[in-house]
């Protein structure tokens, strides 16, 4: 299946101060891709406004989720989201989910990205985005179909906050250690979410910074790239695709991008081809 790429240099969900090297990270990645089958989409110079929440930037992300969900929408083949933040999979998953009967959703992520506009110490969304779209979360922003807690998957996560160790004691949300990452964990933990198809998730720190350390936030004791691409294939294997995500790419400066799109492009191989 023939993929077409949405990149979406997003920075507004972030929460660091070095938040615009996404939209470096993006562009880079956006430069090796097929140009006819690239779309980019518009994001707002502005940082936006909370709009009295304690979402930060909230009106640029609703912005950017409705200029996404419409690229979206005439996307032919295979959508594979480029970020930007992470936050960029909220309408990307919200796409894909309304289109599929029971859709897992595999996490690959340093970070569970499970708080609540409550519970998140920043008020960045890229720690939110996935609690919303399970459906807990700034109203307008939470999908109109929900994710299946029990078919969402986090992979590799190693740094959590407190309100998110709590929601993931309790709810039937799973979780795959680094260490346990296989492909044969991924093919036995897909089968048992009676799931039917697959969207693949992407933040890069889930990455050993020891391999790949352009992530504003690197951590230690991840996945090897190896790992990773294993994983992928042992999810195509099991489940048709969905869609998937790449997010996170944040190198140091323009020119230091370079040093890790082998690893991307790999990543996007594997996912695409």
């Amino acid at each position: 299946m023939a993929a077409t790429f949405l990149v979406v240099p997003q920075w507004q969900g972030s929460g660091s101060s070095r938040a615009m090297r996404l939209v470096d990270g993006a562009e880079a990645i956006r430069g090796d891709l097929p140009s006819v089958a690239t779309v980019t989409v518009d994001v707002p110079l502005g940082a936006g406004s909370d709009e009295g929440t304690t979402v930060q930037r909230l009106s640029s992300l609703q912005t950017v989720r409705d200029a996404q969900l419409a690229a979206l929408a005439t996307a032919s083949g295979l959508a594979v989201t480029i970020g930007g933040d992470c936050g960029v999979e909220l309408a990307a998953i919200e796409h894909a989910n309304l289109s599929q009967d029971a859709m897992a959703v595999l996490w690959f992520d340093a970070h569970p990205d499970m708080n609540t506009p409550e519970s998140s110490p920043s008020g960045a969304f890229t720690g939110m985005v996935l609690r919303t779209l399970i459906g807990e979360g700034t109203p307008t922003l939470v999908p109109a179909k929900p994710l299946e807690p029990s078919r969402t998957i986090l992979v590799g996560i190693r740094n959590t906050d407190d309100g998110e160790n709590e929601y993931l004691e309790s709810s039937a949300v799973r979780a795959l250690d680094a260490q346990d990452v296989s492909a044969k964990s991924i093919g036995e933990v897909l089968a048992s979410s009676g799931a039917t198809s697959v969207y693949v998730h992407i933040d890069l720190d889930v990455l050993d910074p020891s391999e790949f350390d352009g992530v504003g936030d690197p951590m230690p004791f991840g996945l090897p790239l190896a790992t990773l691409l294993e994983a992928i294939a042992a999810a195509k294997a099991a489940l048709p695709l969905a869609g998937a995500g790449i997010t996170g790419f944040a190198p140091a400066s323009p020119a230091a991008a370079g040093d890790d799109l082998g690893s991307i492009l790999r990543i996007i191989g594997a996912l695409s081809s």
